[in-house]
């Protein structure tokens, strides 16, 4: 009988997961922003390992990085491994897609550039929803903060979008 989940591909998830939350710690700015490749280890996790494997390693690495050096409560800590987890799991859904299994180039960068938004719309709810009703802004402000943050996201998901596939 073989196993779905064979200890090697249970170790690349803990690998994969180390890996995004290593690279975390580096950015630099770029336009008022920062730019850190975090987001791209999570759609490469998706190109490597497909949609729930790649998911487990991007959320679980991000969710770590927010724990224990991010400083957030477990709500953020749940919503990052939740939105990181979606980032990873379209990309892998995608370039997995019709017996692809992650080996189609240009599958790939459909893949990682649906991921990157995917987590971009997921973010700028968050953020709306945050504002919104945890901290009780009025919609007008809600709306400039969500315009304001959408720059610096957008910054990121391309960076992503370009560095998954070459990687």
């Amino acid at each position: 009988m073989k196993q779905k989940w064979p200890l090697v591909r249970i170790v690349f998830v803990a690998v994969l997961a180390a890996v995004v939350c290593v690279v975390t710690f580096y950015r630099f700015p770029l336009l008022g922003s920062k730019v850190h490749f975090a987001n791209a280890m999570c759609l490469l996790s998706g190109l490597l390992m497909g949609p729930l494997a790649g998911g487990l390693a991007a959320g679980l690495g991000s969710g770590l990085y927010d724990a224990l050096f991010g400083g957030y409560d477990f709500i953020q800590c749940a919503i990052t491994f939740v939105s990181k987890f979606a980032m990873a799991w379209v990309c892998g859904k995608i370039a997995f897609a019709a017996d692809k299994n992650g080996e189609n180039h240009a599958w790939n960068i459909v893949a990682s550039v649906a991921g990157a938004w995917t987590y971009v719309a997921l973010y700028m709810l968050k953020t709306y929803l945050y504002q919104r009703f945890v901290y009780g802004y009025p919609a007008d402000a809600v709306w400039a903060t969500v315009l304001s943050k959408f720059p610096a996201s957008a910054i990121n998901a391309v960076a992503a979008m370009v560095a998954a596939p070459i990687l």
